[in-house]
């Protein structure tokens, strides 16, 4: 008995460390469990073609849990940094250093490249931080940014901005960074419905494990198939989206 308890303790952790995975690194089982597949999908696909590109020495800019650490495989190192009072708690991080939100512990041309997912909207003085990446970058070092455009509030009250492209083109021009490219994550139909799945989720879906799970298989599994067939079907435009993906290289000399 002990025995069958124990295996059944196993399949179901890894279960859950494959949900979690899956979380970020979305795969096409992914659609049947995740209620932000779609906004998650056009982060991933963005960044794990990117990503290639990018080697040596790596920061992750508030890394949280690094959860495309394995993306980058030319990196000789890869360092997470983050701030210890956010609006989410660390128990799942993998934060190799904190730092107090100001200067960053590591001296000037430090790294060969910059990341960070998810993070500049919460933070408030975003041309000292761009200054402050700089410095730790090597001069013409590489910083692949993402920032959300279309979605709700969240880590409240530690939530700031939404940046338009025009306006993430703007910040970085005016720190000295170069545009390498700008993509936009996901369709304006499928911003629409990755909000609308959102809400049905937190909303309108029940709370307990199993029935919640229940309820996203017959639910929101048919929700995101029919989102995504009309995004397919219907002209696309790209003047409301997800998220925006940005590597820019560092002008500094």
């Amino acid at each position: 008995m002990d025995l069958i308890k124990k295996s059944i303790f196993k399949v179901i952790n890894k279960l859950k460390m494959r949900l979690r995975r899956e979380d970020f690194l979305t795969t096409p089982f992914s659609i049947l469990t995740s209620p932000i597949y779609i906004i998650r999908r056009g982060l991933y696909k963005e960044i794990s073609r990117i990503a290639p590109k990018i080697g040596g020495d790596i920061l992750d800019f508030g890394c949280g849990q690094k959860p495309y650490e394995t993306c980058f495989v030319n990196a000789n190192t890869y360092i997470g940094v983050d701030i210890l009072v956010s609006g989410h708690n660390h128990r799942s991080s993998k934060v190799d250093i904190f730092y107090d939100g100001k200067t960053l512990p590591f001296p000037d041309n430090s790294f060969d490249s910059v990341v960070s997912f998810e993070v500049l909207e919460h933070v408030f003085n975003l041309d000292e931080v761009l200054c402050e990446i700089s410095r730790v970058l090597k001069p013409g070092g590489t910083f692949l940014m993402t920032v959300p455009f279309v979605w709700e509030e969240h880590e409240v009250p530690y939530d700031f901005a939404r940046y338009t492209s025009y306006g993430l083109v703007y910040k970085l021009k005016k720190n000295d960074y170069k545009i390498l490219e700008l993509l936009k994550s996901t369709t304006s139909i499928l911003a629409i419905g990755q909000l609308l799945v959102n809400y049905i989720a937190n909303n309108l879906l029940p709370r307990g494990r199993i029935l919640a799970r229940f309820s996203q298989l017959l639910i929101i599994f048919p929700l995101n198939l029919l989102i995504i067939f009309i995004n397919y079907i219907l002209p696309k435009r790209y003047t409301l989206y997800c998220n925006s993906v940005v590597l820019c290289k560092n002008l500094k000399v």
